[in-house]
C-alpha cells in the first residue's frame, strides 16, 4: 500500500493490530479463524523502546532437538486438521457466509412458521383483534404466543368460529348494559280449559220425564230451553200455538232441565269466560315480548306463531260461544298447544341468553379473559394445528442436527486447545532468548553498527549497551534506533514474548519501516522484508500474510520488484493499493499493476485521476511545472507567463509564483481552496503551458491518450 504521510496508513495498521471495529471499519478473517497479528509501526516502537531501559526478550527455539521438533510439527499438523474439520462442521452449521447451513435452515423454518401464524392474525383481525392485544404488531411475539398455546394439553373441544365471533360482538364491542328478561308464557290454565270434557259432551235434560222422548226425538233441547222464558212470561199459554198448556207442562220442563243440566250449562259459560281471559293474557304476553325488540329473541318466528295463535284463538272463542248457546252441541277446538310450545321455547331461549348476557356484563373483565383464552385455543387447535405439527417436527430434527454439530465443533476445539497446550509445553523445553541476541548482533556488526550491541539479562529481557558496558538506549541516533527496532521486530516474527507461542500462525504488518534510515540500511530492511515475503510464498513459514505500507517510492519499488513479474502486473498472491485522503476521508484503491514508477510519474498519476475535489491538485500542477520546465529545462518563468493573456495569465502567474515561493519554503504546506469550476480553469491553463511551450507530446504522453481525448470531446 502506497500513500503519502497523513493518508491513513497507520490507521490501517492499528486496525489490524487490535482488530476491534472502529469508525465504521472492521477486520474480517478468512473462515472466521483469527491469527496472531504482529504490527510494526510507531506504536510498536513506543511500546518496546520508550518505556524502560530493558525490553522484552524474544523466545525462539534454541538447541536442536529432533524428537521435540517432530512432536511440535505433528501437533501443528493435528491442529491444522482439526481446524479444517471445525471449518467444515462450521460451514455445515452456518454455511460459508454464516447465513446458511443448518442454522439457516432453522431460521427458514422459523420464518415460514412465523408468516403462517401472521396470516391467522390478518384473517381474524377485524373481528377478534381485541383478543390479540399485545401481539398484533409483532410477528415474533404473535408466533411465540401461538407456540405456547399449541404446546398446552387440550382438555376440552375447541370452540367454533361462529360462537367466538358471536360472543366477541358482546364482550369486545361497546360496553354492554343489563337486559330486562322477557315475561314467561304460562299456558297451563289455558290448555286445561281447552281440554275440558264438557266441550265434547251433549248437555241434555233427564230422560225419564214424559216430554223427554219428544225432545230427544226432535233433538230440540236447546230450542226448548231457549223457549222456557217465553212460556213463563206468557202465563202458561204456549207462545207458539197460543193454546193453554197442560198444567203439568211447566213441571215436566222443570224436571227435564234438572240441576245436572244447569250445572253443565254453567260450566260451559264459565269455560267461555276463563278461556277468553287466559287467551287474551297470552296474547298480551306475546305482544309484550315482541315490543321489547330484543336481539336475543327470534322476533320473526314469535310474530308468525302469534299470528297463528290469534287466528285459532278467535275461531275457538266462536265455537265456545256456540256451545254456550246450544249446550247440546259437540265442539272441537283448534289445538294451540304446539304453537304455544314454540313461542314458550323461543321466549325461554331468549331469557337464557339474556341471563348469560347479564352475567357477562356483571363479570365483563372475567368474560373478556375467558373469551380471549378461547380465541387463542381456537387458533392453536383449529387454525394452526396441522402447520404447527410439521413445524415442531422439522424444528426438532434441525435443532438435533445443530446440537450435534456444535458438540462436535466444541469437542474438536477442546482437542485443538489440548494440542496447543502440548505445543506450549514442548516449546518451553527448548526455547531461549539467546539465539535472537546472537542473530541481531551479527546483523548490527555486519552493517557497520559497531558502537552498541544487544544482550540478554537474567530476567529474560534485553538491553542495549556500549562497548564499555554502559546503557546505549538513550544515546542512539535516529537511524540507529530505527534499525535496531526493526531488527528486534524482524526476529519477533519467528519467536514470541513468552516461552511458548512462537509456532503459532500469524499476520505481519510493516508500516513505513524505513523512516530515518540511510539508503544502504534501507536496502538491508528491504531485503529482510522481501525474504519474509518469499518465506510466505513458500507456504512453510509461520507468517501467512504480509502488509507493507509506505510513502517512500524507492522502498516501494524495491519491495515490489520480482524477476518474473510481467510488466508490473500483480502476481497471483499479491495486490497493489494506494491510500488517499480527500476532504478528511481516507480511502484505498486497488490496482491491477504496480501504480508507482517514479516520483515524477506519481505526480502525473494524481492528475490522471482528475478528482476535482482533491485540493492537492493545484500543488501537484505547480510541482510538475517546477520539475519539468525550471529544473530540467532551465526555462524562464517570465517567458512562460508571457504566452498568456487575461485571466489565463493570472492563473499561470499564480502557478509559477508559487514555484518561486516554494523554493524557499515548504511547498506541501501551501494550498488554496478552489471550487470545481476554478480547478477546471487551472487544469486548462496547465495544459496550455505545455502546448504553447512546444511540449504537447510530453503532456499527452504523461496524461495518457484516453484522458486527452476525453478533454477534447468535453471541450
Amino acid at each position: 500500500m502506497y500513500g503519502s504521510n497523513g493518508a491513513g496508513k497507520t490507521t490501517i495498521s492499528r486496525l489490524i493490530a487490535d482488530t476491534n471495529p472502529q469508525s465504521g471499519c472492521a477486520v474480517h478473517w478468512e473462515h472466521g479463524t483469527k491469527l496472531d497479528t504482529l504490527v510494526y509501526n510507531r506504536d510498536f516502537v513506543h511500546a518496546n523502546f520508550n518505556q524502560s531501559i530493558d525490553f522484552k526478550g524474544i523466545f525462539t527455539l534454541g538447541q536442536k532437538n529432533i524428537e521435540t521438533e517432530n512432536k511440535i510439527e505433528q501437533a501443528k499438523k493435528d491442529i491444522d486438521k482439526l481446524g479444517h474439520d471445525i471449518e467444515t462442521l462450521s460451514q455445515t452449521l452456518g454455511g460459508v457466509d454464516g447465513n446458511g447451513g443448518k442454522a439457516g435452515e432453522l431460521q427458514l423454518i422459523e420464518s415460514q412458521f412465523r408468516d403462517a401464524c401472521w396470516e391467522i392474525k390478518i384473517k381474524h383481525d377485524d373481528k377478534l383483534q381485541e383478543a390479540m392485544t399485545g401481539y398484533r404488531k409483532d410477528k415474533q411475539k404473535f408466533k411465540e404466543k401461538l407456540v405456547a398455546e399449541c404446546t398446552k394439553t387440550a382438555t376440552t373441544p375447541p370452540p367454533s368460529q361462529s360462537d367466538i365471533e358471536s360472543n366477541a360482538t358482546s364482550v369486545f364491542g361497546p360496553t354492554p348494559t343489563i337486559e330486562t328478561p322477557i315475561p314467561a308464557l304460562n299456558d297451563a290454565d289455558f290448555l286445561k280449559w281447552e281440554s275440558d270434557p264438557v266441550l265434547a259432551r251433549r248437555v241434555l235434560g233427564k230422560t225419564d220425564v214424559d216430554i223427554a222422548a219428544m225432545i230427544q226425538k226432535l233433538r230440540n233441547s236447546d230450542w226448548v230451553k231457549q223457549g222456557i222464558p217465553f212460556f213463563e212470561s206468557n202465563e202458561g199459554t204456549c207462545p207458539f200455538c197460543q193454546q193453554k198448556a197442560p198444567a203439568q207442562l211447566a213441571a215436566s220442563l222443570e224436571d227435564y232441565f234438572d240441576e245436572a243440566f244447569l250445572r253443565d250449562s254453567q260450566t260451559v259459560i264459565m269455560l267461555q269466560a276463563a278461556y277468553k281471559l287466559e287467551g287474551e293474557r297470552l296474547q298480551q304476553t306475546m305482544q309484550t315480548a315482541l315490543s321489547t325488540a330484543s336481539h336475543f329473541l327470534d322476533l320473526e318466528t314469535v310474530a308468525a306463531d302469534k299470528a297463528i295463535f290469534d287466528s285459532r284463538f278467535q275461531l275457538n272463542l266462536q265455537r265456545i260461544e256456540t256451545k254456550a248457546k246450544e249446550p247440546s252441541q259437540i265442539i272441537t277446538l283448534e289445538p294451540l298447544g304446539t304453537v304455544l310450545a314454540t313461542v314458550k321455547s323461543a321466549l325461554a331461549d331468549a331469557n337464557l341468553k339474556i341471563q348469560a348476557h347479564n352475567s357477562l356484563v356483571s363479570n365483563l373483565s372475567l368474560e373478556k379473559l375467558k373469551l380471549t383464552n378461547q380465541v387463542w385455543t381456537f387458533f392453536a387447535q383449529v387454525e394452526i394445528a396441522v402447520t404447527f405439527k410439521k413445524y415442531a417436527t422439522d424444528k426438532k430434527d434441525v435443532e438435533a442436527a445443530i446440537t450435534s454439530l456444535r458438540s462436535q465443533i466444541e469437542k474438536k476445539r477442546q482437542e485443538s486447545a489440548q494440542k496447543e497446550s502440548a505445543i506450549q509445553s514442548l516449546e518451553k523445553s527448548v526455547t531461549s532468548v539467546s539465539p535472537s541476541v546472537n542473530d541481531i548482533n551479527k546483523l548490527l556488526q555486519g552493517f557497520g553498527f559497531k558502537n552498541f550491541s544487544i544482550e540478554a539479562t537474567d530476567a529474560n529481557r534485553y538491553r542495549l549497551r556500549r562497548a564499555d558496558g554502559s546503557d546505549a538506549k538513550d544515546t542512539l541516533s535516529e537511524g540507529e534506533r530505527s534499525f535496531i527496532t526493526f531488527l528486534y521486530f524482524y526476529h519477533l516474527l519467528k519467536g514470541s514474548y513468552s516461552e511458548s507461542g512462537m509456532t503459532r500462525d500469524r499476520v505481519v504488518v510493516f508500516d513505513d519501516p524505513v523512516s530515518s534510515l540511510d539508503s544502504d540500511v534501507l536496502f538491508v530492511v528491504s531485503s529482510l522484508i522481501k525474504q519474509t515475503i518469499e518465506e510466505v510464498r513458500s507456504k512453510k513459514a509461520l507468517v501467512k500474510q504480509v502488509f507493507v505500507l509506505t510513502h517512500n517510492v524507492y522502498f516501494y519499488k524495491e519491495i515490489t520488484f520480482v524477476n518474473n513479474r510481467n510488466g508490473g502486473d500483480a502476481l497471483y498472491d499479491d495486490t497493489f493499493w494506494t491510500v488517499h485522503k480527500i476532504n478528511g476521508i481516507s480511502s484505498v484503491k486497488n490496482h491491477s499493476s504496480n501504480p508507482i514508477k517514479t516520483s515524477y510519474d506519481l505526480l502525473w498519476s494524481e492528475l490522471r485521476d482528475h478528482n476535482l475535489a482533491n485540493q492537492g491538485l493545484q500543488n501537484t500542477m505547480r510541482r510538475i511545472l517546477e520539475n519539468y520546465f525550471r529544473i530540467l529545462g532551465g526555462v524562464s518563468f517570465d517567458d512562460i507567463v508571457e504566452k498568456f493573456n487575461g485571466e489565463e495569465k493570472l492563473i499561470c502567474r499564480s502557478l509559477l509564483s508559487w514555484v518561486h515561493a516554494g523554493s524557499h519554503g515548504l511547498p506541501d504546506d501551501i494550498f488554496h481552496t478552489l471550487d470545481e469550476a476554478t480547478m477546471e480553469r487551472y487544469l486548462a491553463v496547465f495544459q496550455k503551458v505545455f502546448v504553447r511551450m512546444g511540449h504537447t507530446n510530453h503532456y499527452n504522453m504523461m496524461m495518457g491518450l484516453p484522458y486527452v481525448m476525453e478533454r477534447v470531446v468535453g471541450a
